[in-house]
């Protein structure tokens, strides 16, 4: 059984109840828009995708106009399913295409509305063969991802370039480029075979997990969008372990590595959205609950032989989570990117893995190893040089965070490191 906790508030949103029609809406834009949008798509055909997003839109359109002057009805999402039919139907009415499929159809079941199937298995699956559908290989990841966003998360064009610090055009061509090599690919929507399951979930976990990382990295100075961002990843995670064929060990790991980095948000930015490092966290913020999810995950993840990036990553995450300066909290992130750097080398972990060092072996010992990586277009490496300096090496310490300073491409981020070269001048 998984544990009876909860998820971090930003999956969560305002009760229903309690909305009016200015915040209820865009609540529900966000929660069904994708799930219209794949059912849908799913129906008529990825070629008429720009169709299925104008009937999910124009669903929400009637919901403004309606909710805004009038009463919001008792089921409010009840009332968008039938008005999304309602619109489907007319959409498959006018296309010839479609008329003798729903003709067919209607001699087996008189009632129309049937044909648009909303219920909550349909949706599942619909959302699960979109989601195989926009991680083809194909497809470049970040034109994935804005697609996952837009489709999926129902994120606005605008929403997504503040989420990837680029222009609304610039996303609107990534998501014309990944729609028109789907086309291409001549793609349907019907539910992935068990084999194609099996074969794409290693691109659909990147994807996933890249996903992740643009909320929790992100250097976006939206909170709301870093937070939302992190969770569509858990939920469409989630949709990945609903499913018999894919609830696979690395799928629990991944989610396992979310739940652990997600706890820590609270903790990870002050009230004015400025970053907190780990070691100046308030560590009763934690969310335990979601510890606690994470580690029944990482449980489930330890079935099978197979050990991947994801189960060392979610390790790692964890011991992040332990309370304290503990020894053998470090020895063991350290052991594991040790093991990490074997499986999956990568500039990053390698860099992380030195600031572990310094916590086992001492700062002198951590700086040789940094040194060697020779990362000086980072501003993260120098800014880790900056700490293995401190405090026996003060103008070398303040050398690496000059260049850090410049380097850094945000304004909160360099407010921290202004913050701190303004205290090492003054100690």
């Amino acid at each position: 059984m998984i544990p009876n906790v909860r998820y971090p508030v930003y999956l969560y949103r305002i009760p229903l109840m309690v909305m009016n029609s200015e915040t209820l809406i865009p609540h529900l834009f966000r929660a069904e828009f994708g799930k219209i949008t794949a059912v849908l798509t799913r129906l008529i055909g990825f070629e008429h995708i720009e169709d299925a997003e104008d009937i999910a839109s124009a669903t929400f359109a009637k919901a403004v106009e309606s909710w805004t002057f009038g009463k919001i009805p008792e089921n409010p999402r009840a009332w968008l399913y039938a008005v999304a039919k309602n619109q489907a139907l007319n959409w498959i009415k006018r296309h010839q295409n479609f008329q003798l499929k729903l003709k067919d159809y209607l001699t087996l079941n008189p009632d129309e509305s049937g044909i648009i199937d909303l219920s909550d298995d349909s949706i599942r699956d619909s959302q699960l063969s979109m989601l195989f559908a926009i991680c083809h290989p194909a497809i470049a990841q970040q034109d994935q991802i804005a697609l996952a966003l837009r489709i999926l998360c129902g994120f606005g064009i605008e929403e997504i370039s503040n989420a990837f610090l680029s222009n609304k055009e610039a996303i609107q061509k990534r998501i014309y480029r990944a729609k028109n090599k789907l086309r291409q690919e001549g793609l349907n929507l019907e539910s992935p075979s068990v084999k194609d399951r099996r074969n794409h979930l290693q691109t659909v976990l990147t994807m996933l997990y890249l996903l992740f990382n643009e909320g929790y990295y992100s250097e976006s100075n939206d909170t709301i969008i870093r937070e939302d961002l992190a969770g569509e990843a858990i939920r469409l995670t989630d949709l990945l372990l609903q499913d018999q064929h894919t609830r696979m060990p690395e799928v629990f790991a991944l989610m396992a590595l979310m739940c652990f980095q997600a706890s820590r948000f609270p903790a990870r930015r002050d009230s004015d959205g400025h970053l907190i490092l780990y070691e100046d966290q308030n560590q009763e913020l934690w969310d335990q609950n979601l510890i606690a999810r994470g580690t029944y995950f990482f449980h489930q993840a330890a079935q099978g032989n197979q050990l991947t990036r994801f189960h060392l990553e979610a390790g790692i995450a964890y011991w992040h989570t332990q309370k304290g300066d503990r020894k053998d909290k470090w020895e063991n992130i350290l052991d594991l990117y040790n093991h990490l750097l074997v499986l999956e080398y990568s500039p990053i972990a390698a860099l992380n893995r030195t600031f572990a060092l310094s916590k086992v072996r001492g700062k002198d010992a951590a700086r040789q190893e940094a040194l060697k990586l020779k990362l000086d277009h980072s501003p993260y490496y120098h800014s880790l040089l900056c700490e293995l300096y401190l405090p026996e090496h003060p103008d070398q310490a303040v050398l690496h965070l000059r260049q850090a300073i410049d380097l850094v491409k945000t304004n909160t981020e360099k407010a921290l490191l202004l913050q701190k070269l303004m205290v090492i001048q003054n100690t």
